[in-house]
């Protein structure tokens, strides 16, 4: 299985899990690098570092020279930003730039990391591939962002035979949260006592090394221009928050806030944000989307990769095992 594969995003926390899985496999593993991003999820395996920026085209080029296999997992992940638009281009253009390369390098497959911020959430019931937001239905500038980037590479795959296949993780959780995402800081705010009330919202929450292997599987398994959501359990927030007081000794939140008094304080959080250049812990567009319950189901995936996710609470135990030991939870 000795192949070289490139993963882009392998100092993050999906696409870490991801190089790993691969290194474990025996490919050679080439892990693109800003000079800027961290190490730290890259210590403990082998990994062959070449520097580039998914925005610049020729130092992608570089990267995937003699590369069989791409896995393009980097993201601007913000939900805040100074300029929300500069998200949107960096996902963009910079997905653009790296399928670009791909092309010309004559990169044999492609794992794309979407996300099931591209798909509607449905009332009621858990949302499939087939339940799509477009960029006027999509909440907030990541979301939007990554609907643009989506449909760049599926307008590559029919029209330029990009061999790629697409993979939406749902909410991942799990050890190497180094940044932490946006569901990371709930698991560390909760477990230190920090949210003593909660909104009525839901997610779906997935093992973050059952998500990489699912990427794995869409290289052997997934078939080109098809997308597989990667995904876990459905679970209220109330649920979750619950799973991780009793973990950490601690009484779950008991009081259920309505939206409408938050909005204020979030314009503030967000004004504040603007002049500190800090992303603030509660904003518009994450009221916004905690409206839907974000569930999706994994059946495609699981019927036609063989993909399977261990239950959620193991990604907490493990999740919450490693904050600790890496000192978030003090």
């Amino acid at each position: 299985m000795g192949d070289t594969v490139l993963v882009t995003g392998a100092s993050g926390f999906v696409g870490s899990a991801v190089a790993r899985k691969l290194a474990k496999r025996g490919h050679h593993v080439r892990v693109l690098m800003r000079p800027t991003s961290p190490k730290t999820n890259l210590a403990g395996f082998d990994a062959e570092p070449v520097e580039g920026d998914m925005r610049d085209g020729r130092s992608m080029r570089r990267a995937l020279k003699d590369t069989r296999y791409l896995f393009h997992v980097a993201a601007d992940y913000r939900l805040w930003a100074r300029d929300p638009e500069e998200i949107v281009r960096n996902n963009r253009e910079g997905t653009r730039n790296v399928m670009e390369a791909a092309l010309a390098e004559g990169i044999e497959k492609i794992v794309y990391t979407s996300s099931v911020a591209t798909l509607k959430p449905i009332a009621g019931q858990a949302a499939d591939e087939t339940s799509r937001h477009d960029a006027q239905s999509a909440i907030g500038a990541y979301k939007r962002s990554k609907v643009v980037a989506e449909r760049v590479v599926e307008h590559m795959i029919a029209q330029q035979s990009l061999p790629a296949t697409i993979v939406s993780p749902s909410t991942p959780i799990g050890p190497r949260d180094v940044k932490p995402t946006p569901t990371g800081r709930i698991l560390v705010e909760a477990a230190t006592g920090r949210m003593p009330a909660y909104v009525d919202t839901g997610l779906n929450l997935a093992h973050v090394d059952d998500v990489a292997e699912g990427h794995l599987l869409a290289l052997d398994k997934g078939k080109i221009g098809e997308r597989y959501i990667l995904g876990g359990q459905d679970a209220t927030l109330a649920e979750m928050l619950a799973i991780i007081a009793a973990l950490s000794n601690r009484k779950p939140p008991r009081v259920n806030l309505p939206r409408a008094p938050l909005y204020p304080l979030a314009y503030a959080a967000e004004a504040w944000a603007s002049v500190t250049g800090r992303e603030p812990f509660l904003t518009v567009d994450a009221l916004k989307m905690s409206e839907h319950h974000m569930f999706f189901t994994s059946a495609k995936a699981e019927r036609d990769l063989g993909y399977r996710a261990r239950p959620y609470r193991e990604a907490i135990v493990d999740a919450l095992a490693w904050f600790g030991s890496s000192g978030y939870l003090r």
